[in-house]
């Protein structure tokens, strides 16, 4: 499962048969009404039809609009309406469909990527958060006499999205299973800073940190 990007828009949609890509923003991620009519090899206009319909009854469940979009077709064509639908208004959605096979896979779909979604917020605020603060805690402990302490803050933050292997500006997009190793990774840094004298010995030792995790890393996948 992978979850977009948090800009609050859907860009047009792509699925595989066992993808299921989730917009909206990290408090309330969504599903494009596009990719859900892909998945069930439904026509997208069928989908509006039945989401207009039933309008008031899937704005019991949260705020519910219509917006206008590029097409999802490769071949392009005219701007279309389509629905970021929360996870009550998905399942909803389904329920009005026919009980079919691709209906129940599409279920599980859901099920797994809404989960991921709510894991990852979870692990990012009780995980995350904590280790980044104490490693930097230490950085600007270790730095707190530079003038430099920006490029050290930002150097150990490179090395570490090295080490886990992720872009700079990405880690709010990371699975749980790829922010789980980044969370360690923030640990072994910040305990290796730990009594150094000088953010120059500190950076030396996490650097150094680092390296054997992810040669620990790159060992367990071969």
């Amino acid at each position: 499962m992978k979850m977009g990007r948090d800009s609050g828009k859907s860009a047009t949609p792509t699925t595989g048969k066992d993808s299921i890509t989730l917009s909206g923003t990290a408090a309330e991620p969504r599903i494009d009404s596009r990719q859900l009519a892909q998945y069930l090899g439904n026509q997208h206009e069928s989908v509006v039809k039945l989401l207009t319909a039933y309008a008031d009854d899937f704005q019991e469940l949260g705020v519910f609009r219509f917006q206008i979009g590029k097409p999802a077709s490769a071949a392009g064509g005219r701007p279309e309406r389509y629905a970021l639908l929360n996870e009550d208004q998905a399942y909803l959605l389904l329920t009005y469909s026919r009980n079919t096979k691709r209906v129940r896979e599409l279920k599980v779909l859901l099920v797994m990527a809404f989960r991921e979604a709510r894991q990852r917020v979870d692990l990012h605020s009780a995980e995350y958060l904590p280790t980044y603060h104490d490693l930097h805690d230490e950085i600007a402990r270790l730095a707190r006499n530079s003038g430099n302490a920006r490029f050290v803050h930002l150097n150990v933050n490179r090395a570490i999205n090295q080490t886990v292997g992720v872009e700079s500006g990405s880690r709010k997009y990371l699975s749980v299973a790829r922010q789980s190793i980044l969370v360690v990774a923030q640990s072994i840094a910040a305990q290796a800073m730990a009594g150094a004298h000088g953010h120059h010995e500190g950076y030396q030792r996490a650097k150094a940190a680092l390296q054997r995790l992810e040669t620990a890393l790159i060992g367990g996948a071969a």
